[in-house]
């Protein structure tokens, strides 16, 4: 009782009057102002923020063009290979030659491009319209390439036509270089079956990779060029690998969807 006596008469004293009443510690009042700084920024992204979700999806870098398989319009045996793997043909090059029953036929390309594979080798036996070479449509090396992303038939219906896409290329080391940067040029209206996406590749094994959940519906994805690095396209760490890239090059993509409303609720 006495102690609270000595409270109160000391602070009665005049001289107490004029000290100051400390509301909060400094330490308080800082925790105090991010807190309202962080609640008022949380209501104003709860109104008018939004999210860009994304889609992904297996891809292919190639050209436009894509490939064709050769095939063989004689029954005999390979006698000559003239073509090598990753040369360009022309038009109506010789491929092979072919020893058949009424003499030797040779094997030509239908188109120009350039040979992926080939799959007959002298001394063997091939069929009339067995597969003896895969050839990519290209003229000029020097064109560029495309982005070929198969998505799931449900979700393709939501990539829109110049949305951004970003590619992990396989032969790139992401870490290093970043990814691919591009834009949605084209996007199919129906979905494209095993042997469709076996006869514009030219790989059954891609087709059956691609088509592995059911058929797919081609995205064309046209990448974004730049003259800072070797490769002549843009990347997220500028300027990308010192490597120019190769057709037929696996990648992985992630489209851009438009954008969304995240919340439909409002702060107390």
């Amino acid at each position: 009782m006495q102690l609270r006596q000595r409270a109160l008469s000391k602070l009665e004293a005049p001289e107490e009057l004029e000290i100051p009443v400390r509301l909060a510690r400094p330490q308080g009042l800082l925790v105090l102002i991010v807190t309202v700084v962080f609640i008022a920024g949380a209501g104003v992204w709860a109104t008018v923020g939004t999210i860009s979700p994304k889609l992904n999806a297996p891809g292919i870098l190639t050209y436009a063009q894509g490939s064709y398989v050769l095939q063989s319009p004689v029954a005999g045996q390979v006698v000559a290979v003239y073509a090598e793997e990753g040369k360009l043909l022309r038009k109506n090059a010789p491929v092979l030659k072919v020893r058949t029953e009424t003499g030797e036929r040779t094997v030509r390309a239908v188109a120009p491009g350039k040979v992926l594979s080939l799959a007959a080798k002298i001394g063997s036996v091939v069929t009339t319209g067995r597969d003896v070479a895969t050839l990519e449509s290209v003229k000029d090396p020097r064109d560029p390439l495309v982005a070929l992303v198969y998505a799931p038939a449900d979700k393709a219906a939501d990539v829109p036509v110049g949305a951004r896409v970003d590619l992990t290329v396989q032969s790139v080391p992401t870490q290093r270089f970043g990814v691919l940067r591009g834009k949605v040029k084209a996007v199919d209206r129906a979905p494209r079956s095993r042997k469709q996406i076996t006869g514009f590749l030219g790989d059954e094994e891609l087709a059956e990779q691609f088509s592995k959940d059911g058929p797919p519906v081609t995205v064309v994805v046209r990448l974004d060029t730049s003259d800072a690095g070797k490769s002549g396209y843009r990347w997220s760490s500028p300027p990308g690998p010192p490597f120019a890239l190769g057709s037929m090059t696996l990648t992985r993509a992630a489209l851009r969807l438009p954008d969304e409303h995240p919340v439909d609720w409002l702060l107390p």
